[in-house]
């Protein structure tokens, strides 16, 4: 039954925006560990898309919506306003379109979720180049004045920018940590008989929150959107 729904969801929704909430509340993530970011990524894509689907009701006209939210609820946990100044919430966005606007749309989502005015830092790993071109300062430079305008308007404080053309020895990311056709078997596995072509991830965020004095990870956690194409 909440398959049925989640599809019929889904199929009348132009954007998807999927939440994990935090990942250590997770009690089947614990006790597995990916081999790979990309098969975490995976992995917290459809078990959140399982349980949510699972949940969606039968009467469908009851969120109708254009921007579709999908989350799994008792695993969002917002910050605690009095143990901000405590804690240091770090993100990595991976942008999987061309458009520089989902910087923003992340960044604005992400605090919305933890429930805070500002991030730390912010990391981004722009879309990957067509084979035999390299990143150039025209490439990137949109997506660097996306970033330092969201510092001027005080939604971040310090950014950077990961995988161009060196191989990074400080991670194990891919440059595509997650690309169409891996999202939509993801889709397609969680939903059955549901049009996963149609759909096309934009952006994905990984964020982390720090114990500053103990090095101490509280909080883990992948935001992403995805929009659909009608043919």
């Amino acid at each position: 039954m909440g398959t049925d729904g989640a599809r019929a969801l889904l199929e009348r929704a132009g954007t998807l925006t999927l939440q994990t909430g935090n990942l250590l509340n997770w009690g089947c993530l614990r006790k597995k560990c990916p081999a790979t970011p990309g098969e975490e990524v995976r992995d917290c894509i459809q078990k959140t898309l399982t349980e949510w689907s699972s949940k969606v009701g039968q009467d469908l006209n009851q969120e109708i919506l254009e921007v579709l939210e999908c989350t799994v609820a008792q695993a969002i946990e917002k910050i605690n306003p009095e143990e901000r100044d405590e804690l240091k919430v770090s993100a990595k966005l991976f942008i999987v379109g061309s458009n520089s606007s989902s910087i923003r749309d992340a960044i604005d989502l992400a605090c919305s979720a933890l429930g805070v005015a500002q991030l730390d830092s912010v990391i981004i790993a722009p879309p990957p180049v067509e084979d035999g071109t390299s990143f150039s300062l025209e490439y990137l430079q949109p997506y660097w004045q996306e970033l330092e305008n969201l510092v001027q308007n005080n939604k971040i404080v310090a950014i950077g920018t990961s995988d161009l053309d060196k191989t990074l020895l400080t991670h194990n990311d891919p440059k595509e940590l997650l690309c169409e056709a891996s999202f939509q078997e993801v889709l397609q596995e969680s939903i059955q008989d549901m049009k996963a072509h149609e759909w096309i991830p934009l952006w994905l965020l990984r964020y982390s929150v720090i114990v500053k004095s103990r090095g101490i990870i509280k909080s883990k956690g992948y935001i992403m959107q995805a929009k659909r194409n009608s043919f």
